[in-house]
Parts: C-alpha cells; sequence; structure tokens
C-alpha cells in the first residue's frame, strides 16, 4: 500500500490512541508498574503520543498530521476548503478505535485485577470530575479553541521558518500544556475520535466487569471540541495569525 493522507492520518490516529490510552492504562489499572502515577505522567504520556502520532502520520503520507477531527474542521473553516473533511475524519475515527482495541489487547490481564469499571472506562473515554453539562461544554470548547489557536501560532510565518522536524515537538509541548492547565474539568478530550472511537470499542469489547460506557455524556466530548475548532478556524480566516 502506498503513503496516502488517508492511510498516514489512519496510522498516525492509532500510534496516537496506543501510546495516549495506553499512558492511562497504566496509570488507572491495577497491578501495572505504573499504577497511581498519577496525572503528570498522564499529560505527559499524551504530549509525546501526540507528537509521535504526528511523526508517524507524516511517514505515512499526511503532510498535514491533524489526527483529530477538531483540527480538520479548523482548517477546512479557516481555508474554506473542505475536501478533506470527510477522508480524513473517517480515517482518524477508525484510527482510534483500531488504537484502543490494540491497548486492550495490551493490558489484557489488568482488567480482570481492576474492580473499578469507572478506571476501566476511563482508559477508553473522557468523563468529567464534577458532572455539569454546560460547564463541561463550555471546557471542552475552550480546550479546543486553545488547541488550535496554539496550532496557529506554532505555524505562523511571522515567526520565520521553523526548522525541519521541531514542528510535531512543539505541538506536543502545546498539548501537554492544555492537559496540565486546563484538562482537570473534563479530561480534556479535545479530539472528538480520540473520545468516539474508543468508547465504541468499551461496547464491542468483552471487558469484565466492564460496566456503562456513559453515552449521556459521550454528546459533550463529540460535539464541543467541533464547534471550538470551528471557532477557532474562523478566528484563524479574520485575522490570520
Amino acid at each position: 500500500m502506498q503513503p496516502s493522507p488517508f492511510l498516514g492520518e489512519l496510522v498516525g490516529t492509532i500510534v496516537l490512541l496506543l501510546l495516549g490510552n495506553g499512558v492511562v492504562a497504566n496509570v488507572v489499572l491495577r497491578q501495572t508498574k505504573g499504577e497511581n502515577s498519577g496525572w503528570m505522567v498522564i499529560t505527559t504520556g499524551w504530549a509525546f503520543a501526540v507528537t509521535m502520532g504526528i511523526f508517524v502520520a507524516k511517514a505515512f503520507g499526511s503532510i498535514d498530521a491533524h489526527l483529530n477531527p477538531a483540527v480538520t474542521v479548523a482548517f477546512a473553516v479557516a481555508t474554506d476548503d473542505y475536501s478533506h473533511v470527510i477522508p480524513y475524519i473517517s480515517a482518524q475515527l477508525i484510527g482510534a478505535f483500531l488504537g484502543a482495541i490494540l491497548v486492550w489487547l495490551y493490558y489484557l490481564p489488568h482488567w480482570r485485577v481492576t474492580p473499578d469499571a469507572s478506571a476501566k472506562l476511563a482508559v477508553f473515554a473522557t468523563g468529567p470530575a464534577i458532572r455539569n453539562p454546560g460547564a463541561n461544554f463550555i471546557s471542552e470548547v475552550v480546550g479546543t479553541l486553545a488547541l488550535i489557536i496554539g496550532l496557529a501560532g506554532i505555524s505562523s510565518k511571522s515567526l520565520g521558518e521553523m526548522a525541519i522536524g521541531v514542528g510535531p515537538y512543539m505541538v506536543g509541548i502545546l498539548v501537554w500544556s492544555i492537559g496540565l492547565s486546563l484538562g482537570g474539568t473534563t479530561g480534556y478530550a479535545i479530539n472528538p475520535a480520540r473520545d468516539f472511537g474508543p468508547r465504541i470499542a468499551h461496547v464491542l469489547l468483552p471487558i469484565p466487569g466492564k460496566g456503562s460506557s456513559d453515552w449521556g455524556y459521550a454528546w459533550i466530548p463529540a460535539i464541543a471540541p467541533l464547534v471550538g475548532g470551528a471557532i477557532g478556524g474562523l478566528l484563524i480566516r479574520l485575522f490570520t495569525l
């Protein structure tokens, strides 16, 4: 199979979820080496996961390396070019689902020894610290907006030419910052594919004692990041950062 934008988004998102959800599993599941190692480990692991996902996406053919429907929507709005929306988002959703399955396989013995159903769900999907739909929605919109504006700043031509290969590290730092500063309310999904694909995997996989997949909350990490992405794209289009 030849490298292509679809393949790049697919494989890059698989890597993103394998490493991102993998670090959550390492922290919240029982009898892992990283059990209870905390929020700093999760946010750092996710930052590295984004960096590696971008490198892999580019290597497999996606020069954009969005890995996130909210980013795809943002730059579609910013450029008025919607040709990538369907293929990119399709690849991202499939990749997120497959990445979640790999995490389940990787940590296979640990599901049975973890009694907490909410911890098991946390490996796959985000959830609020305090359930307040309005506040949770705003958190995801603002977190995603911070992501989009940050990405615009990183890619801004006003900063001059960035050395080749530095960009993915800068994006990783951006996601790390968002996780540390803004992630405490909803777990900073800021990516509909990252939440929706693994949540489907949670439904389908034979995880002992897994409990509910919490679909009553799922619309927030699915919709709010798209809203934040669209707002960010509009701001980029209006002010050309």
